[in-house]
């Protein structure tokens, strides 16, 4: 029925031989969910019929909670458009088969990506778990970029459980490359261990029967498989006495409360973010904007280094962020939104010494800095032919020389096959380059589509506000 297929290439190419010819296939990368489901519902509001594809269920950890929530941050309700969700088997379903039985008795599942989620969030929900004693199925436990969250989830555990409790590391279920391995949590991590495996932890009862993980229906005060008889009769099961952990029984027994089992509550709390820096030219912070800083940040918040000429400042929602931004600027800091938005990255200007590109380069982070983008654009602007500062490194490179500039567009910045951005003009004059760059961050701004990079919409494109661009052979 779909006109148009959206989703994430791995998750399209699991679906690819299901399409026709006739049908568009757009395709994001991983970490692009909200952009994917605003797409999605932009398509929609065209009038074509949109398939947004996850992989598993698309209401667990999937596609279908996104679009309902782009829905309900525009307003949109059934009457404008209408979401058919489609079930599918999730990764704790379809693991949980090859494994054996590891989710007989009560389970959980806790995604370990930090990208939506914050980890101390995460960390909490692992922390009630193991202490609760669920089984566990981990999703999204691994990445290129996230490698310690599998750890630090293992280091929970092992606080709450023997390290010869067993586990099940299921990798791409049910497909070419399925691999399935049964260990514990002492030897977990001598195992691969990647963004498509799912990792099963078993609860207290769980045990290994060849090679199967099975986790007992009930506790074994309750009933055992080893009798052909149960002990007690029909009449007899649901007597206090037999069931001494049922909440009729537990209610009243008195005591003190052991904080080992005491249920951690494990509140949402939001944070702000923001990027502070000396300013745009100036890369020397002052003791007393140093001492700012801590203030600002307090016991709750992170002081993160980045690559961009500035840090990343962290702060949680009840430190009152607005007064702190405040206060930063009254130190004479630049203080920046971070996400997707222009990032303006300047040399020092050989410490302030060439002084005649400095008033463009001041100018064009007033103008465009913090304005929002499909993906965060970086703009490089160095004051000489050397490029101590990478500019043409970046999304788009300035480069001062002999009294005018030169202007680079669409660098590739990650990856292995990365590449620099394009010579698209040389000798412009210094009264042109601020209007000409803002022109082309408001046009990509407008056109660009979201989550697409800067380089992805010049190859889409091939030029932008007059300037060609092709792709380049590496």
């Amino acid at each position: 029925e779909s006109q148009v297929i959206l989703g994430y290439k791995t998750y399209v190419d699991l679906v690819r031989d299901l399409l026709r010819e006739d049908q568009v296939v757009m395709e994001a990368g991983m970490t692009e969910e909200v952009a994917r489901a605003q797409e999605a519902i932009r398509v929609v509001l065209e009038g074509k019929t949109v398939g947004v594809i996850s992989s598993g269920d698309a209401g667990v950890y999937g596609m279908a909670g996104l679009v309902y929530e782009v829905m309900a941050e525009k307003g949109l309700t059934s009457r404008d458009l209408e979401v058919e969700v489609i079930p599918g088997i999730s990764a704790i379903n379809s693991c949980a088969s090859l494994l054996g039985a590891p989710i007989m008795h009560d389970s959980c599942t806790i995604s370990l990506s930090d990208h939506l989620t914050p980890w101390e969030v995460i960390a909490r929900r692992v922390d009630a778990a193991a202490q609760s004693d669920f089984v566990i199925a981990f999703y999204n436990p691994k990445s290129g970029r996230r490698t310690r969250q599998i750890e630090e989830a293992r280091r929970i555990l092992l606080q709450y459980r023997s390290p010869q409790t067993p586990v099940g590391l299921v990798k791409s279920a049910y497909r070419e490359q399925q691999s399935v391995v049964v260990t514990d949590l002492e030897h977990m991590l001598e195992h691969e261990i990647g963004m498509l495996t799912t990792v099963v932890v078993g609860n207290t009862s769980t045990f290994v029967y060849d090679e199967k993980m099975v986790t007992p229906r009930g506790y074994h005060r309750k009933y055992t498989l080893d009798r052909d008889e149960q002990n007690l009769k029909l009449n007899e099961r649901l007597k206090e006495e037999a069931e001494p952990w049922a909440l009729h029984t537990v209610a009243k027994e008195k005591g003190e409360t052991n904080p080992a089992t005491t249920y951690v509550q494990s509140a949402f709390m939001s944070t702000f973010e923001c990027m502070v820096s000396p300013g745009v030219v100036n890369k020397t912070f002052t003791p007393n904007q140093w001492i700012t800083i801590g203030e600002v940040a307090g016991e709750k918040g992170k002081i993160q280094y980045t690559p961009h000429h500035g840090l990343l400042l962290t702060l949680s929602a009840d430190s009152k962020p607005k007064q702190g931004v405040q206060k930063l600027r009254e130190a004479g800091l630049l203080v920046s939104p971070t996400g997707d938005v222009v990032v303006v990255k300047a040399c020092d200007f050989c410490d302030g010494d060439k002084k005649d590109p400095i008033p463009y380069a001041k100018e064009l982070q007033a103008r465009v800095s913090g304005l929002s983008v499909p993906k965060e654009l970086r703009i490089g602007f160095n004051g000489c032919g050397m490029v101590c500062y990478g500019a043409v490194k970046e999304d788009i490179g300035i480069v001062y020389r002999r009294g005018k500039f030169d202007l680079f567009l669409g660098g590739k910045t990650a990856g292995r096959q990365a590449y620099q951005a394009q010579l698209v003009a040389e000798g412009m004059e210094p009264d042109v380059i601020v209007d000409i760059v803002e022109n082309i961050v408001r046009t990509y701004g407008e056109e660009g589509y979201p989550g697409e990079r800067f380089y992805k919409y010049l190859s889409r494109l091939g030029k932008i506000a007059g300037f060609s661009w092709s792709e380049p052979v590496c």
